[in-house]
């Protein structure tokens, strides 16, 4: 027997980002170093909306933002105003001049050819350097980088950079071979340096050098665990339905009720992010209570059996403090940043906790002028006698 819900609040899966959360989570990573500690924000802010996700991180303190493609750094620079730097890693591709100058974003120059095309295009303009120290992905190798060096130097980069690539691993080896390259590729040098995203920041300061740049760790992701959770997923119930022992469920048949089952299916699937092959092996949440899921992921509907849930739910969760991306992602055998990435454009979004940032932004901004003022006081009143 099938029966639909009755009335509820909504039709569509909502997506929640706690921006305050997402604030929390920078400001403790910015407490584990001595050092400037920027943000990625990437991916539209790895899917979240990049211009939200940065307001919520300056009104933080963040002042240093990074981007993949010039044309992702629009939307930042104009959420965080003149001030933050927004630094872009694909540095000065053909065609990104105007982007670049209009928007004041600063290139991570990669090679040869972009160093020439950017002196050329856009002289005197701020922009880094990316070096290669093994990951053969993007930047300068040792090579390239030493035949470069003087002239880039003469030009006063604004920092240099590269990227680990097993910094989700702390005992790799490859960490402490790409953190000795990096030494030697960067020695005598007095322009900035950084090396570390989330996990390179967590594996310690000698790792940090001047600036670290956490991303996935922002957004409640690994290797941060002790991040606070940003996003929650609430599902609606579009139908409930008994299933009698040796009935199946889905595609393919998938699943066999091995008893009575309730069966709920909820209105979301692979359309939005939940990837089929999350399949069997994840829950999803009624209150405090995990159902699993049966049967397989649909395009826009998931199964799940309810069987131990008394009553009839509106809405069940698959992600919240109990269930992270990182969950999602073992049981898909991928990461999270593709989990949360993937999220569609069909969620109702819903953001909660930027009053709450940027009225403390406000408070610390007046805090600091008053602070000001009191350094400069006993200047101000030997003006004022003498006046």
């Amino acid at each position: 027997m099938a029966y639909a819900c009755q009335e509820r609040a909504m039709s569509t899966a909502r997506l929640t980002i706690d921006l305050g959360a997402l604030a929390d989570n920078w400001r403790a990573l910015d407490a584990k170093t001595s050092v400037e500690t920027a943000a990625v924000v990437k991916a539209d802010g790895y899917g979240l909306d990049a211009g939200r996700v940065s307001r919520a991180l300056a009104d933080a303190g963040a002042r240093h933002f990074f981007v993949a493609a010039a044309e992702e750094g629009i939307a930042v620079r104009r959420a965080v105003g003149p001030g933050p730097r927004v630094s872009v890693f694909s540095g000065h591709m053909a065609g990104d001049r105007d982007v670049l100058r209009d928007n004041n974003l600063t290139p991570m120059i990669n090679s040869v050819d972009q160093m020439l095309r950017h002196v050329e295009e856009l002289p005197g303009h701020a922009f880094g350097i990316q070096l290669d120290t093994g990951m053969n992905r993007l930047g300068m190798e040792p090579d390239e980088w030493a035949a470069l060096r003087e002239i880039a130097l003469q030009q006063n980069p604004v920092l240099i950079m590269s990227h680990l690539a097993c910094a989700d691993e702390p005992g790799h080896e490859m960490n402490r071979k790409q953190l000795r390259v990096f030494k030697e590729m960067t020695s005598e040098l007095d322009a900035p340096k950084s090396l570390a995203a989330t996990g390179g920041l967590l594996m310690g300061p000698d790792y940090h050098f001047d600036l670290c740049r956490p991303g996935v760790g922002l957004y409640g992701g690994e290797p941060y665990d002790e991040a606070k959770a940003v996003v929650t997923v609430d599902i609606p119930v579009i139908q409930i339905r008994d299933v009698a022992v040796g009935e199946t469920v889905g595609y393919s048949n998938k699943w066999t009720a091995q008893r009575p089952s309730r069966i709920a299916t909820i209105a979301a699937g692979y359309a939005d992010g939940l990837i089929r092959a999350i399949g069997n092996g994840i829950d999803v949440y009624v209150g405090d209570i995990a159902c699993p899921v049966v049967g397989r992921v649909s395009m826009d509907m998931i199964t799940v059996d309810i069987t131990d849930i008394e009553g009839t739910p509106d809405a069940v969760q698959i992600l919240n403090r109990r269930q992270t991306v990182d969950d999602l992602a073992e049981a898909a055998e991928t990461i999270g940043y593709e989990i949360l990435t993937s999220m569609g454009r069909r969620y109702a979004r819903h953001y909660t906790g930027a009053d709450k940032l940027a009225a403390q932004a406000s408070s610390d901004a007046l805090e600091s002028i008053q602070q000001k003022l009191q350094r400069k006081r006993p200047e101000l009143l030997r003006e004022g006698r003498a006046g």
